[in-house]
Parts: structure tokens; sequence; C-alpha cells
């Protein structure tokens, strides 16, 4: 049974303002409720005067900030407002998998099969859905295989995807579907390298072809080639990809000059189902083990495990989350918190489960609407009370408060905020998560040291990010009070 943690004087707060007006689109106070102490008018003076600007400037906003220690609203508008988060719905996944999954979840990746006198029948390598697996992690499985005497595979090698379910594209991502982008690559049980393939271009000299090679290796089946021109001519090169009968067909044309850098291009891996495996029979093949068959999709009935690679715990991987505003990070976590005893882990179950944790917890307001793990496109409702209680909440959860502020950008500092709050980042004042989409700019997170608070701000339909942000940073930077000497 889960435990479940709760903050009373954020209880305390809710059912306070519960009987406080409510607008026409439900409650969204200008300013907070009367008997704020009066030391937090200056706040609620800073909060004004952004909300006035918004409004002048025709977008949407929703805003609002929680004293840490004692749950209390400081300030607040329209704090109850659902508008689109964007990355920072990537907070609310990371939160949600801590105290679901716990910090020390760990992904498995794993190969099994019979292996007797140097050879196995059908080799089955299977996922649970670890984002993190790299061509490295592969090459270690290989290496451990041919290290128990592995010398032939006589039926091929099988790619058990069945721990999740066979919507690859993440929920929402099909309103940009004409793209090859990596940051927008599909999900699966077994994932290498984020579903992505990286091609990297070496010059040779000048009339020569250049070398193209790929990461991960043996899913491509290159066709064409990229030329080396004089030294200063650039580069041209052109890479279409598409998707082939059994591996990734990748077309090559174009130029690179003589003297020029490698190049990498990262695009995503359109199917993702047997890149895995064409990956380690290439690996296999390297260190001398003979691989007959194909790579097939299957192998969920074969339970012997010879060898797996473990990921590194999950605290440690949320920090993809909210130092990188890993996409694919985001949606492979959400789908593992889908995962079920009896069918495969699917997105909708893990933004259900995201759901009834909010619900459970007391921190869902209406309009609430959670499709997907990353905040990408117009797919998530929250409201910035909503981010902020869960925010005062996991900071009241010892097991999982320092977790998660390792996976917070620091201002000034790393992550997305390394370019922001420069003035703040010898004392690490501020950590949070950013959020951008076309006309969506959020900030949410905390303000640490004096008066620690919560705070989550969502601006909606405007375009002019620098000066959204601008406006954000300052309102955000009036909330750091003076450190004591």
């Amino acid at each position: 049974m889960r435990r479940r943690y709760a903050i009373l004087p954020v209880a305390a707060v809710l059912a306070a303002s519960a009987s406080s007006p409510v607008a026409a689109k439900g409650p969204a106070p200008s300013s907070v409720a009367s008997a704020a102490a009066p030391r937090h008018a200056a706040v609620q003076k800073q909060l004004d005067e952004l909300a006035a600007w918004v409004k002048r400037s025709r977008g949407e906003l929703t805003v609002e900030v929680r004293d840490l220690a004692s749950g209390e609203s400081v300030a607040a508008v329209n704090a109850h407002a659902a508008l689109n988060p964007a990355s920072n719905q990537k907070l609310i996944t990371a939160i949600a998998a801590l105290a679901e999954l716990g910090p020390q979840h760990r992904f498995t990746t794993s190969v099994h099969g019979v292996l007797r006198n140097g050879a196995i029948g059908r080799l089955v390598i299977r996922g649970d859905g670890d984002p993190s697996l790299t061509t490295g992690d592969l090459w270690r499985i290989a290496s451990s295989l041919k290290e128990q005497g592995l010398e032939r595979v006589d039926q091929g090698i099988q790619v058990d995807q069945s721990a999740f379910d066979d919507r690859f594209v993440p929920p929402a991502f099909a309103q940009q579907p004409n793209e090859w982008a990596y940051f927008r690559a599909p999900v699966s049980a077994v994932a290498l390298e984020r579903n992505a393939v990286t091609v990297n271009v070496l010059p040779g000299k000048a009339g020569d072809n250049a070398r193209v090679w790929f990461d991960p290796p043996g899913i491509v089946a290159a066709s064409g080639r990229v030329a080396t021109k004089p030294v200063g001519d650039g580069q041209s090169v052109s890479i279409q990809l598409k998707p082939g009968k059994s591996r990734l067909g990748a077309s090559l044309s174009g130029s690179v000059a003589e003297g020029m850098p490698r190049l990498r291009f990262v695009k995503r891996v359109d199917d993702p189902r047997l890149s895995a495996g064409f990956a380690l029979r290439h690996m296999l093949q390297r260190l001398g083990v003979k691989v007959n068959g194909g790579v097939t999709s299957g192998g969920a009935n074969v339970r012997r495990r010879i060898t797996y690679v473990r990921s590194r715990p999950l605290s440690v991987l949320l920090r993809a989350l909210g130092k990188d505003s890993d996409n694919f990070y985001a949606e492979m976590v959400l789908k593992a918190l889908g995962a079920d005893p009896d069918a495969p882990a699917s997105s909708e179950r893990g933004a259900k489960r995201v759901l009834k944790w909010l619900k459970d917890n007391g921190l869902h307001d209406t309009g609430t609407r959670i499709e997907n793990g990353s905040g990408l496109f117009d797919a998530n409702r929250l409201s910035s009370s909503t981010i902020c209680r869960a925010l005062v909440h996991a900071h009241g959860d010892a097991r999982i408060r320092p977790e998660l502020l390792a996976t917070l950008s620091i201002g000034g500092v790393d992550g997305t905020l390394r370019s922001r709050f420069r003035k703040y980042r010898h004392g690490r004042r501020i950590r949070a998560k950013t959020g951008t989409l076309a006309k969506v700019v959020s900030l949410s997170g905390y303000v640490q040291g004096g008066r620690s608070r919560a705070f989550s701000i969502l601006v909606n339909g405007l375009s002019d990010h620098r000066e959204v942000r601008r406006r954000i940073d300052r309102f955000v930077g009036s909330l750091v009070t003076p450190e004591r000497r």
C-alpha cells in the first residue's frame, strides 16, 4: 500500500479559499484574500503589475506563490485557471513519478535464452522502458554474452517490446506528423539511444567520398554518398531517412569540405521496434559470434535470463526532465507510470495515474487535463495553484524533496536557467522548471533562503517570449529576500 503524504497547512488554505468569490471562469481572484498578512502586500503588488501587463497585451495568466513553511498562499492571480503549462508539465510528471515509483526505481534491459555448448536458439532482448539505454550499454550486454561462452545464435534475435503497448507516438505528437526531429522520437519498452540515430560525416581528401557512419550501429541501411570538396567549400549534406522493410533506410547526398570537423546529424527512428535487435546483432558479429536468422519482434515467452543492465536510479534520470527539458525521457517515464500487471503500459494509463495522484493528495483543480508527460503541443491544462501546491507537497515529503530539488535548473548556473537569474547564482537561491511553446511561457519552482517560497507562473497567448521572460524574471527576483549576514 502506498503512503500518502499530506501537508495540513495547504489543506487548511484550500478549505479557506473555497469560500472566496468565484469569477465566471472559475476561482480567479485578482488578489489574495483580505486576511493575507500585510507583509505579503509587496509581493501581491508586484504580481498585480505583471497581471496588468499581460492583460494589456491580451494574454492569459495564472500565478500563485506559497510560503513553504506554512503552505499559506502569499499572492495569486487567477490561480485556479487551467492553462497550457508547456514543459512545466514535466514538473508534475517528475513529482508523480518520484512519489509513485520511488526515487530508487531502476529500469532493466535484459537478454534471455538457453545457452548450451556455446549456442543459443533464440536470443531475446527485453526492456521495461529505460529511457537512458545507450550503445555502450548494449556493448556491455554483447560482451557479457561473449564472456559467457556464446559462439553462435541459431534462430535469430527477437526484440520483446511487450512491456509497452504498440502506440509508439506519444499523445498529441501527431499534431506535427511530417518531421524527423529527434526531440519527438517515439517511445518503446526497448529504446536505444532515445530512439534516435546519429549520422556522423567526416570529410576525406578533396575528390574522395566522406566517411559516413551511424550510431547506434547496424540499424541503418545507407545508399548514396557524400563527396569531399576542396577546402573552404563548406557543407551541403543531405540525409533523407525512410522506414524500410526491416532496417531504417538512409539516402545520402551532398558534400562537405576537406578539413572540416566531423559533422553530426540526429534524427528520430520512426519505428523503433527492431532497432536494438539489429544493433545487438552487429555487436555480436563484431565480437566474432555467428548470428543466423533475422531480427524479429516477439519472445515474451522466453523467460531464462542470461545477462542484463540496469539504469541509474529514477531520481538521477529525472534530471533530464528538469535541467534539460528532455521530451523523450518525460514520455517514457509517463508510460512507465502506466504499467499494469495484466496489460502493456500505456500513456493513457500513465496520465490517469498522475491525475489520480493529484486528486488523492488534494492538488487537483477543475479544468486539469493531462494527455502527455512532456507538455509538447496543445495537450495539457494545469493551473498555477495545482503546480504550486504540488511543489509545496513535494517539499514537505522528505522521501522525495532532495531528489526533486536536484532535478531543477539553478538560476544562473545550469540547465535551462543557466543564462537567467545570474544575479542570484552565487546563493543558488532560485531553482525552477522552464516551459516554452509558440504562445506559452511558464516558470515554476522554488525561491530558497530567508522566506522560502514555491511559485508557479503560466502565461498563454503571447509570442514575445523575451519580454514575457523578462517580466516573469523580474517578479521572481522580487521574491528573493536579502540574505542574513
